[in-house]
């Protein structure tokens, strides 16, 4: 490590792993003196033609005077940068700073020269890309603002790195050499290069784990049982269609199989690539078996093995080393402590899980950080995966585990381009980096639906899961996430529920639902579920118990037809005597009825009788005969009756599958989280613009901004600051003047003119008018004198009351605006009505910042006291289009500054014509680290 004086500290925080475009990752750090020989070594596999490229003539070794000066940096003139697989360099950049006239240089000089070198063998993978956002942000860091390269026009390679990267750039051609000249602020277009690079290798390096061609179990016990060995065997039996191997280093050197399965003592043994290795020995072992992997190329790791971070402080150390010890090697994991992985594709049949069946082949994706929770989704949905007209399984299945490496954001994007896949289903118990979960899942949802539930909502996250701590209450993440697309729901019952219906069902048009069905109190309390749910639905329509299958499909078919349903319910219970033919019937008359008006969704409600059934099958001998391989389900083994005429695993190809539920209350639930799905993704396909306001002064501003900050790290500002500063963004607060004293009071009313407000503003009784703190409406000296002396009385002396008068606003409705930057959701602005209540019922509706005009209507008209501000019960409509504009205001500053940390704004009252700002106050900070905005990395272990 560079110890000189004349050099700065090591930069540690320059380090990074990244994820390259083939799914493999590589480590990105500084280069130092110590790495001469590896430089050496690395120049030594560079072919001669991409050593011309770099240095324009022949040049097949490195001087000692070249290793020393690429080997030695201050990391601020002169940085280089490595890109390491198993240790070894792959690719390097370095960055020179330069003056005018092109020679080096020193700050202020801004500008510097910039190459690449990449080992042939690592071309293609992106490597050059990843290097150069990381060399950008160093350089932007450092104070240099462009980069220069000058490269051969036969390197056409190279010239498509700086191209394709998105910055603004200038392109000259002189003396046989391309020179390239780009600023390096990110840009809109450099960012969605960023992002699209980002998302096509996180999605490669999932698929790498999700289909692979040869699968090795490394620790598949030599007997029955244990964790390795039921793998193994699942696997198997699932009909894993590549190649697979037993591995485990106790096994005699003469035992070549294990259950039919070639067996080897080590990795290093099997002749041939594996590209994952499912480990399943104990956590003191594991080390030996990544380095193993490392060394025979394995692609990436599924890590069962217990005894991690789960387990407390030393396994969370040990994590720590598991992780950095696989990307050493180019591999990604999923675990360690995890339940396992399912592809059901026909291509593959892998069940490398601890799961003993291979779920259902169908559209949906499931993730699960958990285990146990993950066994239960498989287990329900395999029980309810048979509907009425035939069934819905898994595309693929991940349980993370500890998810030290591999995240739920990772494989998001894998599902977003899966054409396998139509609705992707999450179980999270915490969110490591919810702004990128938060922007994932608004691409996610524009394309399939995205239903998640949250478990430890009110508690710390799992031991062994690392998260950003975050200063938002989890309404307010479950607000945020709702804004992106998200459906929210609140047990694994629900996610299910939801799942089956977007799997199986087109998306409803509207909110109208027709309702039809054999009873009567049923077909009433789906009618009322709609109603509590914010449905409008007509009312239920009898077809009597004495209905057949024809009246069913007669009664379907009208309500498809009909312009003014957007969504069918179809309710029915069991006739008593009728068996699986009436069933059938029912079934085929739904079937046909939908695939004739397929455009919308149709659920079923069927109860079943249970025991009652059974005991009057019993008594009257009147049950259908049941086939001996089939016995008949409980209700408490199956809450999903079985109308089917399929088999399971054949669905109709004919008609949409028709999900059905035991419950109207978890059906027109289901229904009414895709009503909501559906208005969100019409919403997004126009999701309004951030208007301009020619009297924002966002220079002023910051000139403002920088003087405060230069007093110090963080400060909440005064109240002439504060009025000043939202000024520059065309926001008036009303002047309050202190009253230490009646005469101060007095004289403060003079100034701004009666009639006036007198308030008291110590922290217990601002903003708080139900304890009587203020006086309004004060029309002149008298009624001034006298209310103080009565909140004087009550409340204490004038040092504790701190009074100040106001002018009085015109009457309106009090409400709250507030913005906060949270270090890990990022900027969020909220608003609600001022007062107790509204406190009380947690009444605040929030979006991220920027915000859009049209969510800046829907933010003002999503809280539920929002009928307050249009006339509820006769009174006089609030000018909701101020109270939007100040939304939009108040957004623009934060995002403008993110300096400006908190702002806050209460009350405002909105009038009938305008708005008055009555308090306000913001609190300045340097601003918190944007990895959203920096280059690609992978979260620091």
């Amino acid at each position: 490590m560079q110890t000189s004086p004349d050099r700065h500290e090591y930069p540690a925080h320059w380090e990074a792993d990244v994820v390259l475009r083939d799914g493999g990752t590589a480590r990105i750090r500084p280069i130092t003196v110590d790495d001469a020989e590896r430089l050496v070594s690395f120049y030594e596999q560079v072919s001669d033609e991409s050593k011309y490229y770099r240095f324009f003539a022949p040049y097949p070794r490195l001087s000692a005077k070249d290793v020393h000066r690429f080997t030695h940096h201050d990391f601020v003139d002169r940085v280089g940068l490595a890109a390491t697989v198993g240790g070894e360099f792959i690719a390097t950049v370095r960055y020179d700073r330069i003056g005018a006239d092109g020679t080096p240089a020193s700050a202020p000089a801004d500008e510097a020269e910039v190459a690449f070198l990449v080992q042939d063998a690592h071309q293609g993978r992106g490597v050059a890309s990843a290097l150069l956002e990381h060399i950008g942000a160093v350089a932007r860091e450092r104070g240099i603002r462009r980069f220069a390269a000058e490269v051969l026009p036969a390197n056409i390679k190279m010239i498509k790195v700086f191209t394709d990267a998105g910055y603004t750039q200038k392109r000259s051609f002189e003396d046989g050499v391309v020179r390239l000249e780009f600023d390096l602020e990110p840009t809109d277009r450099s960012l969605a290069v960023q992002y699209a690079r980002e998302h096509r290798a996180e999605a490669r390096s999932v698929q790498r784990l999700l289909a692979p061609g040869s699968v090795a179990v490394i620790g598949a016990g030599r007997t029955p049982g244990g964790v390795g060995r039921s793998v193994l065997a699942n696997i198997r039996d699932a009909g894993f269609t590549g190649r697979l191997y037993a591995v485990n280093k106790a096994l005699p050197e003469e035992q070549k199989d294990l259950d039919g399965v070639p067996a080897h003592r080590s990795v290093r043994d099997i002749d041939g690539p594996v590209d994952l290795a499912v480990v399943a020995v104990p956590a003191e072992h594991v080390p030996e078996v990544v380095t193993e992997c490392g060394e025979h190329g394995v692609q990436g790791l599924v890590v069962v093995s217990a005894g991690y971070a789960e387990s407390g402080t030393e396994g969370r150390e040990r994590q720590r080393a598991l992780v950095r010890q696989a990307r050493t090697y180019g591999m990604r994991i999923i675990g360690p402590n995890a339940f396992g992985i399912i592809n059901t594709s026909p291509r593959l049949r892998l069940n490398a899980s601890l799961a003993p069946e291979t779920p259902r082949p169908g559209r949906i994706g499931l993730f699960a950080q958990s285990g146990a929770i993950g066994i239960a989704l498989l287990s329900r949905l395999h029980r309810r995966g048979g509907g009425v007209t035939g069934v819905t399984g898994v595309s693929t299945f991940v349980s993370s585990g500890n998810r030290a490496d591999v995240s739920g954001n990772d494989v998001l994007q894998y599902w977003y381009e899966d054409p396998d896949t139509d609705v992707v289903l999450m179980y999270l118990e915490s969110i490591g980096n919810p702004r990128k979960f938060t922007r994932l899942a608004r691409r996610t949802a524009a394309a399939k639906p995205l239903v998640v539930v949250q478990g430890a909502r009110h508690g710390a996250a799992p031991q062994g899961h690392a998260v950003r701590a975050t200063r938002l209450p989890h309404t307010t993440v479950s607000a945020l996430l709702r804004q992106a697309g998200v459906i929210r729901v609140d047990t694994i019952t629900e996610l299910v529920d939801a799942g089956l219906l977007l799997a199986r069902q087109p998306l409803p048009a509207g909110p109208r639902v027709a309702i039809l069905g054999n009873s009567e109190s049923l077909g009433l309390l789906t009618y009322d579920a709609c109603l509590a749910e914010g449905l409008r639905p007509h009312p239920p329509q009898d077809l009597t118990t004495a209905a057949s299958a024809a009246d069913f499909h007669t009664a379907l078919s009208r309500a498809l037809a009909d312009d003014r349903c957007d969504a069918v319910v179809v309710t029915a219970i069991p006739a008593v005597g009728e068996g699986s033919v009436a069933d059938a019937a029912l079934a085929g008359a739904l079937r046909s009825a939908v695939a004739a008006a397929p455009a919308k969704p149709v659920l079923v409600v069927h109860v079943e009788l249970g025991g009652l059934a059974e005991a009057l099958s019993a008594a009257a001998s009147t049950a259908p005969q049941t086939d001996a391989d089939n016995p008949p389900q409980t209700r408490a083994e199956s809450p999903q009756v079985t109308l089917s005429p399929t088999p399971p695993g054949e669905p109709p190809e004919d008609s949409h599958l028709i999900p059905a539920y035991p419950a109207a209350e978890r059906a027109v639930r289901a229904l009414a989280q895709a009503v909501a799905y559906a208005q969100w993704r019409r919403d997004a396909a126009d999701p309004g613009r951030v208007p301009e306001y020619e009297d924002i002064d966002e220079k002023g501003a910051a000139t403002l901004i920088g003087g405060l900050l230069a007093r110090g790290q963080g400060l909440t500002l005064g109240p002439e600051e504060t009025c000043d500063l939202l000024g520059h963004y065309g926001i008036h607060v009303h002047r309050a003047l202190p009253a230490p004293t009646p005469d101060a009071a007095a004289e403060a009313a003079r100034t701004l003119g009666y009639p006036v407000a007198l308030k008291a503003t110590a922290p217990h009784l601002r903003h708080r008018a139900d304890l009587g703190g203020v006086r309004l409406d004060l029309a002149d000296e008298d009624q001034l004198r006298r209310s103080y002396t009565e909140l004087t009385e009550l409340f204490g002396a004038p040092e504790e009351l701190r009074p100040v008068v106001q002018r009085m606003a015109p009457r309106g409705v009090d409400v709250v605006v507030r913005a906060v930057i949270d270090p890990a959701a990022g900027a969020v602005l909220s608003f609600g009505l001022a007062g107790a209540a509204s406190q009380l019922l947690g009444d605040t509706a929030h979006r991220l910042i920027p915000v859009t005009d049209k969510e800046a209507t829907s933010l003002v008209r999503s809280i539920r006291t929002a009928p307050l501000l249009f006339g509820w019960r006769g009174s006089a409509p609030a000018d909701t289009g101020a109270l939007e504009e100040l939304l939009l205001r108040v957004s623009r500053l934060v995002d403008d500054h993110p300096e400006v940390v908190a702002v806050t704004l209460e009350p405002v009252v909105v009038a009938s014509h305008g708005l008055s700002v009555l308090g306000a106050s913001i609190r300045l900070a340097p601003p918190p680290a944007r990895d959203d905005l920096g280059p690609r990395t992978l979260p620091a272990y």
